[in-house]
């Protein structure tokens, strides 16, 4: 007999929460019974599911009943106010907002790097929770992992820029009317970054903004160690914040402790989940607009002297679709979710 899930999205109509909801469509729980459920502001807004269009719910503990997979994909308060009805109901949960790193026992996942053996080895039935790891921590696991099967790694250092759309409808809306103001020569909002983003790389925020730029930096730093663990090189991590809606760029500076030919670490990286771009075409380099709507995390390489010799130093410019890498990523730990409930619930 077939199986079908039952499925919730809580935070369904956040951006993260569209997105999720449209990667799950397309997964191979598409056939999957779903509920749309968000805070009293979004009731009753349609939203579609693959071919099916459906109301958003108001959250309550009995929608949880009968539930194999609950995904939060809204607010840090939201989830924290939640999930254990989720988890008491039975659920399978999937933390999206990061509301549960200081759980005990939840666990930060990246399957992934599960199949070569490197994350993920606790999961059990015991379980509370797992939290899909950041997707840039999951872009540096792909490629540092494919790296280091040229050589051992000697150095590595990501300068990564964050898009807006990191901290949600809010901060996109913040970052266009800033844009709109000081083109037209008028005050600019700074709730969200009490500072100015807009035409501005910015390595800190304001002290009362509610966009955490620090926190997200370490986030990316520890989620990468605990993937990471003791079998991948260390990476030093920098997050700055650019002026843009959608898409993160990692440029990943790499040191060797031999020379290699370009081609041969261009064809070591690529592979599942990791798209090398060749050549110079500039209407094919990775960047924030072809990103988006990409699965897989887009890489180009260049030699750090900008020669054609073999060199042990290498810049890596990589960029992905935070929104559907990070979507994809948790859907990916459910279905290692799904491997503890090998029965399912058969509706």
């Amino acid at each position: 007999m077939t199986e079908t899930f039952r499925i919730g999205i809580i935070g369904a109509a956040s951006i993260r929460g569209k997105e999720l909801n449209a990667v799950l469509a397309e997964s191979p729980f598409a056939d999957a019974s779903f509920s749309l459920l968000d805070d009293e502001a979004q009731l009753g807004q349609l939203e579609a599911v693959g071919d099916e269009v459906t109301f958003i719910q108001r959250i309550e503990p009995s929608a949880f009943e009968g539930t194999d997979f609950v995904f939060f994909a809204g607010s840090q308060d939201v989830t924290l106010k939640h999930w254990r009805a989720a988890q008491k109901a039975g659920a399978s949960i999937i933390d999206l907002s990061y509301a549960l790193e200081n759980e005990p026992g939840v666990l930060v996942l990246a399957p992934w790097l599960d199949e070569q053996g490197r994350a993920g080895s606790s999961l059990n039935l015991s379980t509370p929770a797992v939290i899909p790891a950041h997707p840039v921590a999951v872009a540096l696991g792909l490629m540092m992992a494919r790296l280091q099967e040229l050589g051992a790694v000697t150095s590595a250092s990501a300068t990564v820029m964050e898009p807006a759309s990191e901290y949600g409808n809010a901060a996109l809306d913040e970052l266009h009317q800033q844009t709109v103001g000081l083109l037209n020569f008028q005050s600019t909002p700074r709730v969200i970054y009490d500072t100015q983003v807009a035409f501005n790389v910015a390595p800190v925020l304001g002290a009362e903004a509610k966009a955490d730029l620090l926190g997200s930096e370490a986030r990316i730093r520890r989620h990468y160690s605990l993937i990471a663990g003791n079998t991948l090189p260390r990476v030093a991590v920098q997050l700055l914040h650019a002026p843009v809606f959608n898409g993160h760029g990692i440029s990943l500076e790499v040191e060797f402790n031999q020379p290699l030919q370009l081609e041969h670490v261009e064809a070591a990286l690529g592979g599942e989940h990791v798209d090398v771009i060749l050549g110079d075409a500039d209407a094919d380099a990775p960047n924030n607009l072809n990103s988006v709507g990409q699965s897989d995390v887009m890489v180009r390489l260049r030699t750090a002297d900008g020669s054609t010799n073999a060199t042990n130093r290498f810049w890596i410019w990589a960029s992905i679709d935070n929104l559907k890498f990070g979507a994809l990523n948790a859907v990916a730990c459910a279905l290692a979710l799904r491997k503890l409930r090998p029965q399912g619930k058969v509706q």
